[in-house]
């Protein structure tokens, strides 16, 4: 009887999304998570729009959606984060807006490096991308926190800053005809893990392959995010509605769910 009086009160809706959390963690746990999560965090800016409020307060709202998946991700033992944070088209926004992107990253990034909590689950922190093209301000930022965090082995979480997955591959192959070029590498030698090498971050362990893509902001595509990493369209993509600041716990186990459900058929199909 307390139950269904709890169930009937006005704040029923928050006491069920809270035991409809419970259950889609409970399965996402039970029936195994993907390794590497990359998410296109999509409508910072039409959510502002809607709310009334600036573009500017849209990103830092974004930003803390960010914090939160983080924190989703380690409780679910999710091993590798990638987000898509600036890409190289939004060098065409307008500068006031670019400058407080890259104050606000700046910021954030200086944040993860004294941060308590990445030190404690000994989060790795890197930036992929074209990062010469960033401020100075900002690349010494990445810097330090690279640097605060990089012997951890604990959940790796990738920053893609003025990255385009065109550029990163077109960038891999110029390293790659270097080297040929130089007589370091024997054409014949070539095979895909010589390119994933040489993509991004340079001169460091690459990106595992990519077991789910989330996009929210309602945009049903892929944008030019790991597209190699994502083993072209093989990736399972979970496109949904929310806004970035509106993506939810709930909506991040769908997608989880949907990264269940496409394995298995993909298993079912191999049997």
């Amino acid at each position: 009887m307390d139950l269904c009086r709890s169930l009937l009160a006005p704040e029923s809706p928050d006491l069920l999304r809270f035991f409809y959390e419970r259950v889609l963690k409970r399965e996402a746990l039970r029936d195994g998570v993907p390794e590497h999560v990359a998410i296109i965090q999509d409508g910072n800016r039409r959510y502002a729009r809607v709310k009334g409020v600036s573009s500017f307060d849209g990103h830092s709202r974004g930003a803390e959606t960010t914090e939160m998946v983080a924190d989703w991700c380690l409780e679910l033992g999710i091993k590798h984060l990638s987000v898509y944070t600036f890409s190289t088209e939004n060098f065409d926004r307008d500068e006031a807006e670019k400058e407080y992107l890259f104050e606000l990253i700046e910021r954030k990034l200086l944040e993860l490096a004294v941060s308590e909590k990445v030190h404690k689950n000994r989060i790795r922190v890197r930036a992929i991308g074209r990062i010469g093209l960033l401020p100075p301000h900002l690349q010494e930022a990445i810097r330090k926190v690279e640097a605060a965090t990089s012997g951890y082995e604990g959940m790796q979480f990738n920053l893609a800053l003025a990255y385009g997955g065109k550029s990163e591959i077109a960038d891999a192959a110029r390293s790659l005809a270097l080297e040929v070029k130089e007589g370091r590498l024997d054409p014949r030698d070539l095979n895909e893990d010589s390119v994933a090498c040489h993509l991004y971050p340079i001169g460091s362990q690459p990106l595992p392959r990519v077991d789910l893509i989330i996009r929210t902001g309602g945009e049903v595509r892929t944008s030019n995010f790991l597209p190699w990493q994502a083993n072209g369209s093989s990736c399972p993509v979970h496109f949904c509605a929310p806004y970035w600041p509106e993506f939810s716990r709930v909506e991040f186990f769908r997608a989880v769910r949907a990264f269940q459900t496409c394995r298995g058929r993909r298993a079912a199909s191999n049997q």
